[in-house]
Order: structure tokens, then sequence, then C-alpha cells
């Protein structure tokens, strides 16, 4: 296992959440499978919610995830929807979506549901390019790859794949500004209540109607990647717990929430989600760009998309900062985002009036 995890972030074994190994051995034996414990489990170090661990199942390495501990916002952190997903025939149309191999909904046996899926090694890029990498060679390639891999899941049929019935594509984008805005509500005075209230009636009159639904990965962005660490090609794309049917520009905007510039505002740009601030990374209007050229799609409700989406991040940072106040989370890169959550609202504002891109 250790050549194919010498490009893995590994936290810390005493700032790992620890599970029951001993059960989860007992449990896959009954199913058939060898849990392999003479090397222990390590938990990866990426991601913000969901628990990731590198194990070694049937003399295969394979990654267990399943949500974080305490409680949960409804539909938050869904393995069985990510299981669907991966365990459909996506891989056979879109080759970076890794399999599923097993899901287990007893939360008797891990404290949660969780799945194990196949393990694609290589290098994942979160706030900060590698010292060896150039910015102004790897931006614009690593851009053009996240807009590549976009088109090709938005392009991706998916009744052919078995996913036609995944989500409920119609009245999607309502859905999903009543859903955000019961989040934020639910936050109480953590979320800044005429923000929200302003942004939710915007976003309610500027709803646009459905349009015809593409696959969507809904949380699409660079540490969601995993690259081959020479040629910078995605090997594998993660993250599927969201994944869901609708308009695809909701996936776009979403990856331009992550997406800073220089001139953003200092609270927007400690986000630090992807190194996009660093020379040689297109500005987010040039992926705009080189997104419709790749697919001919009609932005003229981007913006729409654009601050539903900023809205989404902002009030999920708010919910991640109220996890840590509670003592579900005691990282300290959480104790910043409140104030980050309630900046990134603050840009959302001055999106929606037009102030900001």
């Amino acid at each position: 296992m250790q050549a194919d995890t010498e490009l893995a972030g590994f936290r810390p074994r005493s700032q790992s959440v620890p599970l029951d190994w001993a059960r989860l051995r007992r449990y896959l034996a009954g199913l058939g499978h060898q849990l392999d414990l003479s090397e222990m489990p390590r938990q990866f170090a990426g991601g913000l919610a969901n628990l990731n661990y590198l194990i070694r199942l049937d003399g295969q390495p394979c990654v267990l995830r399943r949500p974080p501990p305490g409680p949960l916002p409804p539909g938050a952190n869904d393995m069985a929807r990510e299981h669907r997903v991966l365990s459909s025939r996506l891989w056979l149309r879109f080759p970076q979506a890794p399999r599923s191999l097993l899901y287990c909904v007893d939360p008797d046996v891990l404290g949660a549901h969780f799945l194990v899926m196949e393990y694609r090694p290589g290098l994942t890029i979160g706030a900060d390019l590698p010292q060896w990498l150039d910015s102004r060679v790897a931006g614009p390639r690593l851009a053009r790859t996240l807009v590549d891999l976009l088109v090709q899941l938005h392009g991706t049929d998916a009744a052919e794949v078995g996913l036609d019935h995944l989500g409920k594509p119609e009245g999607f984008l309502s859905r999903a500004i009543e859903g955000w805005t019961r989040r934020a509500e639910a936050l109480g005075g953590a979320a800044p209540r005429i923000a929200v209230r302003e942004l939710s009636q915007w976003l309610r009159a500027h709803c646009p109607p459905d349009a015809r639904p593409t696959l969507l990965h809904c949380d699409f962005k660079l540490d969601n990647i995993v690259l081959d660490p020479e040629t910078l090609r995605p090997r594998a794309v993660l993250d599927w717990d969201m994944a869901t049917r609708g308009h695809p520009l909701f996936d776009l905007a979403t990856l331009l929430s992550y997406w800073t510039e220089p001139g953003d505002p200092e609270a927007v740009r400690e986000l630090r989600q992807m190194p996009t601030t660093a020379p040689g990374f297109p500005s987010r209007a040039e992926v705009v760009e080189a997104y419709r050229r790749s697919t001919g799609c009609d932005l003229s409700d981007l913006p729409f998309h654009r601050v539903l989406a900023m809205f989404k991040l902002g009030v999920v940072f708010l919910q991640l900062h109220a996890r840590y106040l509670a003592g579900a989370t005691t990282e300290p890169r959480y104790a910043r985002f409140g104030h980050i959550g309630q900046s990134i609202l603050d840009f959302t504002h001055d999106i929606a009036r037009g102030r900001a891109s």
C-alpha cells in the first residue's frame, strides 16, 4: 500500500476520528470480505465534513466514507445517494467516477451509514499548489481539466447509465432556494437575518424555469479531483453525495463559487478552497467563456445560479462554524468559518446587485 499512498495526505493519528475497526472487520467477515488490520486504517486529511479512511479490503486498498459525528442537516452527507451513483453504470461513460463496492445502512456498525469504494491514488490539490508546480504552467492546464470534466459529465446521458430517476429535476431550483433558506434560518442568530431574507427574496424573484436536466455533481471543485502527478490528467472525481439531475449552470456556478480572484474581498479569498489567485489561473469570466465554447449553453441565467451557489456556500460555512461552536469538531480552522460565511453572503449581495461577478 505504501506506493499507492505516497501522495496521499493523512491526519496525524492523534487527530483522527476513531472508528471501531474490530467491529467493522466482524461485520465485513459476515459478508464474505476480509478487512486487513495488520496496518491500521488512516484518515485522509482533506475534506470539511465526511470522514474518509484508507483501508485494505480483500487484499486491495479501498476508501471507507461515512458522515461526520453529530446531528446533520436533512439530506446532507448522503452516503446512500453516493453509493447509488457510484454503483451505477456511470463509470462506463464517465470513467473518472470510482466504483462503490459496498454500502451499509446499519448505524450500529460504525455509528452511521457508510460506503466502501475503490481507491484511486494520485495527487489532490487544495488551497495551494505543490511547490514543484509552476502556477503559470499548471494554472491553465488545471482550469482546462476542470472545464472539460464538467462538460463531459453534463454530456453524459443519465438514462444510458441507469441514473434517469436520480433526483427530482422538476422544481430543482425552487427547492434549492427554499431548502437553503430553511437551513440558514435554522442557524438562528448565527446567520445574518437581513442578508438571508433579502437574498432569498432576490432568488425567488429571479428563479428561471426548469431546463433540460443533466447529471450534476453539486460540489465540483479542484480538491475533489484526483490527478496523475506527472501529467495532471484526471484519474477520479470524488464526493458524489449530493449528486442529482438539474440545470447544468448550477454545477458551473458551484465551481465559480470556489474560484476566488485577487480582487475579491479579503474574507472571501480566505475561503482557500482552490489556488486560483495564483498567477496563471484564468479569471472566472474566462472559465465561463471556456464552458460556453465547449457546450454552446445559453448563459443568460448564470447570474441567478451564481447567487444561488454563493448563498449555499455561505450557509455551508455558517453551518460548519455552528458545528465547531457546538463541540462537534475541534479543528482550529473552523473557528473563522462564521466570519467567512457572513462575508460570503455580503459578497453574494454585491453579485445580486451587479456590483461584483
